[in-house]
């Protein structure tokens, strides 16, 4: 075996000693240069702040999005999808139904609720949302959408993660880690739900295995004090100067600590999170102040809850937030089994003037046309009654609807349809991975090529699934 001299130590290596040497050499060069680049380097983002503004990979017909969540899952016969037939079949079996349904159902069950053409379009839009009809020629109306099961929790990972059963991280947080923020003073993806969390908790916003500075931000929404709306958001035991001297002395114990476990990416998101938390302390107090805005427009928006969260919504929209995720309360409050006239005039009412009010704003500020908003469920109800009384729905997840507005989306037209019913999707389907990847391509991001590479694979938000439906682009 022929043998290389180590200058170093004066011994003989061998050949294979020395190979070794040397491969290890180049692979502490390698590791020493993503270091530098810090945690984004690991992922294949930029080295510095990963919440950076980033350009999308072609030009963008919108540049953020609002998620309006009607979690539960609203009716879909009883909003934007009307069904004539079944005023003729009410209390009666649908002829030839074979669809099953998680409970029990019975006999068919008409809508109580009127609907009427809107706008130019014409687009009939049920007298719940009378008020956000009037901007109809905004809106796509998709009434051929489809998931895959009947239940609330696969159903809400589905929709918000694009996996139901495997955790993933969230549509807001694919949004921010292709396109960054453009305010470095707030978080890019906030999660409001007043009075709690909805059906599988943080699970609907979270990160997932992208870098935790992506997760969703949540906030309680129910309360009107900024203190109680963003915990510790203010601190009363120093000074700002003095609270910055700490920050800057656990940011060096922490970057110390992080250096000798080879900069841990999970470690990285902490830090970065502590001194986000720190410039939120003025920039968030005035965006979540809507006592800030005209008289005039705080009226239009109304009093009410949603008045309220739609109005901060704008405000911070306007300072750079790129997704905001608003919910209709904890748990499900769409769910809908039983007593569905009434609970539907109620939820309708609270959400018809904020909307409108917000797509007006929107318009008027000239921002509506780079938002794009999102309003729907995780699926829709059943045309048929549960039983045992004519009053309620089921879970449907064959055919139901959504709405798109702005950021680049064919307005004043209702695309796909289900059956006679409104039972099932049956003309231009559209899957919940077909939405996410029209999402994703409105704002300029191509979901094939929006990876991220974990255990050795590079996952995405559609999996291997998804198509961009042209039809609803304008």
């Amino acid at each position: 075996m022929s043998h290389e001299i180590d200058s170093t130590a004066g011994s003989l290596l061998s050949r294979r000693e020395l190979l070794q040497r040397s491969g290890t050499g180049f692979g502490m060069l390698a590791l020493s240069g993503l270091l530098a680049g810090g945690p984004q380097a690991f992922a294949g983002l930029p080295p510095g702040n990963p919440l950076a503004p980033k350009p999308p990979h072609f030009a963008a017909k919108a540049q953020r999005v609002v998620h309006l969540f009607m979690n539960g899952g609203p009716s879909q016969v009883d909003t934007f999808d009307p069904k004539p037939m079944l005023d003729k079949y009410h209390g009666k079996s649908l002829p030839a139904s074979s669809l099953r349904t998680e409970r029990k159902t019975g006999a068919a069950m008409r809508s109580p609720f009127r609907f009427q053409k809107a706008g130019q379009c014409g687009t009939e839009v049920s007298e719940l949302f009378a008020k956000t009809a009037a901007h109809v020629d905004d809106m796509c109306v998709i009434r051929s959408m489809h998931a895959d099961v009947p239940n609330h929790e696969p159903s809400l990972m589905l929709m918000n993660c694009g996996d139901g059963r495997l955790p993933r991280p969230s549509m807001g947080a694919w949004v921010t880690y292709g396109l960054g923020s453009v305010n470095q003073n707030l978080p890019g993806f906030i999660a409001m739900c007043p009075g709690g969390y909805p059906v599988v908790n943080t699970q609907n916003w979270r990160s997932g295995f992208l870098p935790g500075a992506f997760q969703g931000t949540y906030i309680d929404s129910q309360h009107t004090d900024v203190q109680k709306l963003i915990e510790n958001i203010q601190n009363t035991n120093c000074t700002p100067q003095e609270q910055r001297k700490r920050l800057d002395l656990v940011k060096l114990l922490n970057e110390q600590h992080s250096t000798t476990r080879q900069r841990d990416p999970q470690l990285e998101s902490r830090i970065e999170s502590f001194e986000l938390a720190y410039r939120m302390q003025s920039e968030a107090s005035d965006a979540f102040d809507i006592s800030q805005e005209p008289q005039y427009i705080q009226q239009m928006y109304g009093d009410g809850q949603n008045g309220r969260q739609l109005l901060t919504t704008r405000r911070l929209l306007e300072k750079g937030v790129r997704f905001v995720q608003l919910w209709s309360g904890s748990g499900q409050p769409w769910d809908n089994h039983g007593n569905i006239e009434k609970r539907l005039r109620e939820l309708a009412n609270d959400w018809d003037q904020p909307i409108a009010a917000f797509l007006h704003d929107l318009r008027q500020r000239g921002m509506l046309e780079s938002t794009l908003v999102l309003w729907g469920g995780e699926f829709g109800r059943t045309p048929v009654a549960e039983l045992p009384e004519l009053n309620g729905r089921d879970h449907n997840h064959y055919g139901f609807s959504v709405w798109l507005a702005g950021g680049g989306v064919r307005g004043g037209y209702v695309h796909g349809s289900t059956d006679d019913f409104g039972f099932a999707a049956t003309e231009k389907k559209v899957h919940v991975h077909d939405l996410h990847a029209t999402m994703l391509h409105l704002l300029g991001l191509d979901h094939e090529k929006l990876t991220y590479r974990y255990a050795g694979r590079d996952f995405r938000l559609t999996d291997v699934h998804g198509r961009v439906v042209r039809e609803i682009v304008s």
